[in-house]
């Protein structure tokens, strides 16, 4: 199997290979020819790659949120027979 050496990598991709390597819990070196197969289409991504991707958009509900929605959506869970009717 082929090895490469990149120079010049700079702090930020150092750092957010980094991070992601601790995400995914792999080494640097897997990390990097894992990101590399998924960019060129080789591999597919699995969902847990997908949703890494995504934590920094994600939240959490507290028990209030939840039970504010479930409030404010409540209508949207009754079925109304009348609507279905020729």
């Amino acid at each position: 199997m082929k090895s490469i050496t990149i120079h010049g990598i700079d702090k930020v991709l150092d750092e957010r290979i980094q991070k992601k390597a601790t995400e995914l819990g792999l080494s640097m070196n897997k990390t990097i020819k894992q990101l590399l197969s998924y960019a060129l289409g080789i591999s597919r991504k699995t969902a847990e790659m997908d949703r890494s991707e995504f934590l920094d958009l994600f939240g959490t509900w507290s028990e209030s949120d939840v039970k504010e929605f479930e409030e404010k959506t409540r209508d949207f869970k009754i079925i109304h027979t009348t609507d279905w009717e020729t």
